[in-house]
């Protein structure tokens, strides 16, 4: 499963409707509709603002909507673009500006499709790791210790604060910490321990 790590944005045109595809980290429901809401005021003087999205970590809730499009023109083929990703936490908007030229409903499956399809591939993502939070506080002997056994995992958003002793914060993958902790306990005769928050 993959996550957005950066937002991005796509353009395509068609007849002259023009097609701007943008897409959106996100991590709970509710910021779908502050999203939405933001898109239509920021382009007011758009036709529709369509979206799709995917949330979680098994991908459980998913939504769409085609603002006004013929139903299942619009939603409906940008989610399938996003299920067929394999990708979660992502919200996916496809603004549209009426260029004069009616596309049928076949016309519009394909520019909404093709629109997710073109944000998609401009943006980036990363595998799904679920993570847990913790410190360490060490003196500066044990320091050296700790940093050589932090090697040998991945850590996310880490940062170390130096005083008296050395406290470090960061972020490991769920699958990791158990062996982590017990490493660093191990590794310092117990005077060093993980705390996990």
């Amino acid at each position: 499963m993959l996550v957005p790590v950066k937002t991005a944005a796509a353009e395509i045109i068609i007849k002259g409707s023009r097609f701007l595809g943008e897409t959106f980290i996100i991590e709970e429901n509710s910021q779908v509709k502050a999203i939405i809401k933001q898109q239509k005021q920021k382009y007011a003087d758009a036709t529709h603002v369509c979206h799709a999205f995917i949330l979680g970590k098994n991908a459980e809730i998913m939504g769409m909507s085609d603002d006004g499009e013929p139903g299942g023109t619009a939603g409906r083929p940008m989610l399938d673009v996003l299920k067929g990703r394999n990708v979660t936490n992502v919200l996916v908007t496809v603004t549209r500006w009426f260029g004069g030229t009616l596309l049928g409903t076949g016309g519009l499956v394909h520019a909404y499709g093709d629109s997710a399809k073109a944000v998609l591939d401009v943006t980036d993502f990363e595998e799904l790791v679920e993570k847990k939070s913790f410190s360490i506080l060490t003196d500066y002997q044990m320091y050296q210790v700790v940093k050589k056994i932090m090697e040998g995992f991945t850590f996310y958003g880490t940062s170390e604060e130096f005083g008296e002793g050395v406290r470090i914060w960061a972020q490991i993958a769920v699958t990791d910490g158990e062996k982590f902790a017990s490493e660093v306990f191990d590794r310092t005769n117990g005077k060093v321990s993980v705390l996990y928050n």
